[in-house]
Formats: structure tokens, C-alpha cells, sequence
């Protein structure tokens, strides 16, 4: 992701192409949450449960975007900590001088020359998708209340300071880490707070004692949900350059190819292990492609993505086919063995197929071409994120689970939560 930097405006003038291409993007990261990852996730759980998770999808876009104008645009991205007196502070949090997007006018604009009002609305997706994703690991079995709580504050304590640690000129952006559109800052980040989460809610009633999976009530949503994160994440990555320009073009091109490639693998593997392949396997794999693509899709070339696009396959299905029914911890959607394990892939590996082919002359490249140093930076600031994540995410749960509570009563989750929760259900039965 490249840094928003204002620049004077007697300086430079709008790109009418750019910004564009921008608005365009912006509007595809939106696609992913709303209706896709509504229609992903709740294809996955039962049918009692389909309505929290779009109603989770949906508060989620509405008060995390609240929460992002108001004040997390200028924890990550404000500059009144970032002077060189304040270097130290500056490496953790941007400032609070862009509050309620202060200062910021029509005429504002930032790296590609675009508004940035517009760059504050391409973030907002970033931000609002983020927790959404970790909605995967607590579903069918949290209160609505202490989800809203606890993603208002994850959103702040959790998201905001790692956003501007990788994309906001701190500690980790100085060290040189590489995250094109958000491996450290999205995957990363919620996989492992899904995870924590997963085991600290326990299991949901009936997991691992009713003698087979719980299975997905629509499989067609589920279909439809990845169609449109395929379709959407190509604003995600080609728009994180700023720029309807080659780098766009290649990040367009590594998405879908690593994702093709993760998609095919992931078949593959169900084909030869359990002798059929699943259209759930198929879509979950290609989920993985494009999580492991995310922090390279703007300095790898095609080799690189296809490699990634295949290792992340594999490590993915390992996680949730052997490591977590070895462990017995309920991940409901895989929301820690997909994105946690594909973004630690696909970041890691950043560091080993970054290329100059991409990057240009005196650009980063990885230990494949000889800098193993970037190699070993995106393992600690990678480790370092996985350290944070968990445990504010730890502290978070507390806090809010003395507050208000997190999981719901045995017969609230036996009800279902459309029921028990928001006093809905998501199908009549005819008469």
C-alpha cells in the first residue's frame, strides 16, 4: 500500500484517470463485505444463524466506517506525530490531526494525485472488512451486543496502530516490511485475533460430539460469496498502487493467477484424499490464493504467484483438514486456518519472491534474487503482528466479557441466533 502523502496543490493536479480507477476500487473492497463475505459466511453456518452473520456484515460497514471518518483515518494516516521530534511516538500512532478528517479539502490530494477524500474511503473498506473477517471464528455462538462492543474496540486498539505501523510510516513501514494491500495489516491481524477468539468462546454445542460435520445450509451462497470477493479483491490489490497504471495491471494479474492456481490445488487435494471434490473446497481454496497474494501482488511476478498460489493451497488445507481437528478448537469458518495461515504464507514469501522485474531498478526484491534480509524482515514484523494481535485481543475479550458478555446461553445457541439475537428468521415455512 502505498503511503497518502498531500501534496500542494499549486503543485499538482487531479488525475482524472486515477481517481476513477480509485472510486471504481473503492467500490469492489465495498462488494467484498457487502454482499460477499454476507453471502460467503452465511452459506457456511446453519440456516437458524444466516441473519447474524449478514447482520454482523452489515453493522460492521455501517459504525466501523463511523468509527474510521471520525477518528482511525487519523490514528493511521495523520502526520502531527510523524515531525522529527516525535519520531518515537510518530512509529506507533499518525497523529489526531486529521479528526473528523480535518483539514482534508476537495482540493487535498495524495500519492497518484487522486482526492483524499477519495483515499480515506478506499482505507474505510480496508477497515471495515478487517474485523468482519474474524466473524468467521465466533459464529453461530456470540451475543450481538458483545460483538458490536468488542469490533468497535478491536477496530481501534487492534487494527488502527497495525495500519499505520505498515502503511502509515511506522516502526514496521521503516524497517522496510512489504505489504502491498494488507497480508500484515488485514490477514494477519484478524486470523490470529480469530483464533484467540475461537478458543476463548469454546466450542459450539454438539462440535466434535455429534459425529460429523456441521454442514453448510447454502452451498449456492456460498458460491455466489466467493465469486464476489474474487471480483471485489481485484480493487483490493490493483487498487492498492493508486494508480490505473502497470503496477495495477500485474497486481490484477498475480490476484487471479495465484487464485486460479490455490482453487485448482485445493480440488486437487480433496480429489486425491477423499476421492471427490467439493465446490466448498473449491471456493475455500480459492479464498486462500487470493489471502496469500495480498501482501505481493505488487512486487512478485507471475512465477511468484503461482507458486504462492500453490503453497498457500497446501498449507491452508493442511490447517483445516489435519491441524485443527487434531486440536479440537471450533474455527466455525476457518476464518484463523484461511486467513491467519494464508497471510502468514503469503507474507513470508513475499519476502522471498519480491523482483525487481516489478519493483524497477533499485526496488525491493527478495531472497530469491539475493536479499535474504528482506526475507528475515518480513518474518519479525510478521511475528511481531501475530504477538500483538493476540494479545490485545486477549485483554479485548476480557474486557468486554465483563462488560456485557460474549457467547450466548446454551438454548439461545440451540435456537439459532436469528431468533434469539434479532427476532427474525431467514425462511417461512409454507403453510
Amino acid at each position: 500500500m502505498l503511503m497518502a502523502q498531500e501534496t500542494a496543490t499549486s503543485e499538482a493536479v487531479l488525475d482524472s484517470g486515477n481517481t476513477a480507477w480509485m472510486i471504481t476500487a473503492t467500490v469492489l473492497v465495498l462488494l467484498m463485505t457487502i454482499p460477499g463475505l454476507a453471502f460467503f459466511y452465511g452459506g457456511l453456518v446453519r440456516s437458524k444463524n444466516v441473519l447474524s452473520i449478514m447482520m454482523q456484515c452489515l453493522i460492521l460497514t455501517a459504525v466501523i466506517s463511523i468509527e474510521w471518518i471520525i477518528i482511525g483515518y487519523s490514528w493511521v494516516f495523520g502526520t502531527d506525530f510523524m515531525g522529527e521530534d516525535s519520531s518515537i511516538l510518530g512509529s506507533v500512532i499518525g497523529g489526531f490531526d486529521k479528526v473528523f478528517l480535518h483539514g482534508i479539502t476537495l482540493n487535498s490530494l495524495t500519492t497518484g494525485n487522486i482526492p483524499e477524500i477519495l483515499f480515506v474511503l478506499f482505507q474505510c473498506m480496508f477497515a471495515v472488512i478487517t474485523p468482519a473477517l474474524i466473524i468467521g471464528a465466533f459464529a453461530e455462538r456470540i451475543k450481538f451486543s458483545g460483538f458490536l462492543l468488542f469490533s468497535v474496540l478491536w477496530a481501534l486498539f487492534v487494527y488502527n496502530p497495525v495500519a499505520h505501523w505498515v502503511w502509515g510510516g511506522g516502526w514496521m513501514q521503516e524497517m522496510g516490511a512489504i505489504d502491498f494491500a494488507g497480508g500484515t495489516v488485514v490477514h494477519i491481524n484478524a486470523g490470529v485475533s480469530a483464533l484467540v477468539m475461537a478458543l476463548l468462546l469454546g466450542r459450539r454445542k454438539g462440535y466434535r460430539t455429534i459425529g460429523h460435520p456441521i454442514p453448510p445450509h447454502n452451498i449456492p451462497f456460498v458460491v455466489i460469496g466467493t465469486a464476489l470477493l474474487w471480483i471485489g479483491w481485484f480493487g483490493f490489490n490493483a487498487g492498492s498502487g493508486l494508480a490505473a497504471d502497470g503496477l495495477a495491471a500485474n497486481a490484477f494479474l498475480v490476484t487471479h493467477l495465484a487464485t486460479a492456481v490455490a482453487a485448482v490445488t485445493w480440488m486437487s487435494l480433496e480429489w486425491i484424499i477423499n476421492k471427490k471434490p467439493t465446490i466448498i473446497g473449491i471456493c475455500t481454496g480459492a479464498v486462500a490464493g487470493l489471502v496469500a497474494i495480498t501482501p505481493a501482488a505488487g512486487t512478485v511476478d507471475a512465477m511468484g504467484a503461482f507458486i504462492i498460489g500453490l503453497i498457500s493451497a497446501i498449507a491452508c488445507y493442511t490447517m483445516v483438514a489435519y491441524v485443527k481437528p487434531k486440536l479440537k478448537y471450533d474455527d466455525s469458518l476457518d476464518a484463523f486456518g484461511v486467513h491467519g495461515a494464508g497471510g502468514f504464507v503469503g507474507a513470508i514469501l513475499t519476502g522471498v519472491f519480491a523482483t525487481q522485474f516489478i519493483t524497477g531498478e533499485g526496488g525491493v526484491q527478495g531472497a530469491l534474487y539475493g536479499n535474504w534480509d528482506q526475507l528475515g524482515i518480513q518474518a519479525i514484523v510478521n511475528i511481531a503482528a501475530i504477538a500483538y494481535s493476540a494479545i490485545l485481543t486477549f485483554i479485548l475479550f476480557k474486557i468486554v466479557d465483563k462488560i456485557v458478555g460474549l457467547k450466548v446461553s446454551k438454548e439461545e445457541e440451540s435456537i439459532g441466533l436469528d431468533i434469539s439475537q434479532h427476532g427474525e428468521i431467514a425462511y417461512n415455512e409454507d403453510e
